[in-house]
């Protein structure tokens, strides 16, 4: 039996307020000085620029933060019974200006991670990460990997990036072709 490795996850940390941007420096230094850079991978301040109309009527840039009070953390979460100080979580929860974990009940308990799905658009809005271009598929063969038509294989007609689907043109019924919409994780190229 072999035992799964841990993965990397993302972790919302709790700031006292106004004070992320000096958390977020102080456990970028902490992540060197103790040789955490295995574990723990980036720190991000979710931040946004808006335009704001000033008293003259002039509009002016600025960059605020999406979440005040909150630090986000990519980590591997272990327990390192043995020495607490090369354990990630407790490297980050001793960080100054941290309160704790998003997610933790306090008392030692680890945090929940966040979804795929919850942190995805905060760093798409970021600019950390950018959405996946598949126009290179048009006119090209895919197999399905979910839902019900799994494993049939399509000839892609069609990409919608804003709703982050393709239209497939799968044969069924005799040869005659179906559009079918499938989302950007039901595929893989054939």
């Amino acid at each position: 039996m072999s035992e799964r490795k841990p993965t990397k996850k993302w972790y919302i940390v709790q700031t006292y307020s106004g004070k992320e941007n000096s958390v977020k420096e102080d456990l970028e230094h902490r992540i060197i000085s103790l040789g955490m850079q295995d574990y723990i991978f980036r720190v991000l301040v979710p931040e946004e620029t808006v335009i704001e109309k000033t008293k003259d009527g002039k509009e002016k840039e600025k960059v605020r933060q999406m979440y005040p009070g909150y630090v986000f953390v990519e980590m591997i979460l272990t327990d390192n019974k043995d020495n607490k100080e090369k354990d990630p979580w407790f490297v980050v929860r001793n960080t100054p200006g941290v309160t704790g974990f998003l997610g933790s009940s306090g008392g030692g308990t680890k945090p929940v991670p966040l979804l795929e799905e919850e942190i995805r658009p905060i760093l798409l809005k970021m600019g950390v990460i950018s959405k996946p271009n598949y126009n290179h598929l048009i006119g090209k063969k895919v197999e399905l990997t979910q839902g019900s038509l799994m494993g049939q294989v399509g000839i892609v007609t069609h990409v919608d990036h804003d709703r982050e689907i393709l239209i497939v043109e799968i044969e069924v019924f005799g040869g005659r072709a179906v559009p079918t919409e499938i989302s950007f994780d039901q595929f893989k190229e054939v």
